[in-house]
């Protein structure tokens, strides 16, 4: 047994000792040794591991990188969704603002139905204003879950095929 772990040591010493050239050909130190056939097999098994490892390290790259692309997506549907938001309450803000001075210029018309018309002209603005943050609130939280969805989606199915490969 002790002969074998000998015979196996020494086999796979030349093997270690060989090495390509960047072009792929062997050295010529490799050429000029006869290479038994268990040096072949054990040379190819030990490049196909390394090939295998660097393709490991690739694909683990990939899928960090895809990650990190998911990330990016929705933090820009993030933001997509609060300038929306913001513009939305901004125009609400403005429309509001618009009916309050339209009521005062009638207020200053005629006193008592421009009190009146002020009143209902600043309710229905705040209805208005209210409404339209509530829709936009609600399209701004609508298209946070789908940018979550689609991020969560996107990264389980990248860890299953993941963990596909890694087995």
């Amino acid at each position: 047994m002790a002969d074998q772990k000998d015979r196996t040591k020494k086999s796979s010493t030349p093997v270690e000792l060989e090495a390509e050239t960047p072009s792929g050909e062997e050295t010529p130190a490799a050429e000029e040794r006869p290479r038994s056939p268990l040096d072949e097999v054990m040379s190819q098994a030990e490049r196909a591991y390394a090939a295998y490892m660097d393709a490991e390290r690739q694909v683990a790259k990939a899928y960090h990188e895809n990650e990190v692309q998911v990330a990016k997506a929705y933090k820009r549907a993030e933001q997509q969704a609060f300038r929306a938001y913001e513009a939305i309450v901004a125009q609400a803000m403005k429309d509001r603002d618009d009916a309050i001075a339209k009521a005062a210029k009638a207020r200053e018309s005629v006193i008592a139905r421009a009190e009146e018309a002020f009143k209902s002209a600043q309710e229905a603005a705040d209805r208005g204003c209210e409404s339209a943050v509530t829709e936009a609130a609600g399209a701004r939280e609508e298209n946070i879950n789908k940018a979550w969805k689609v991020r969560d989606d996107t990264i389980e199915q990248a860890w299953q095929i993941y963990s596909k490969i890694a087995r």
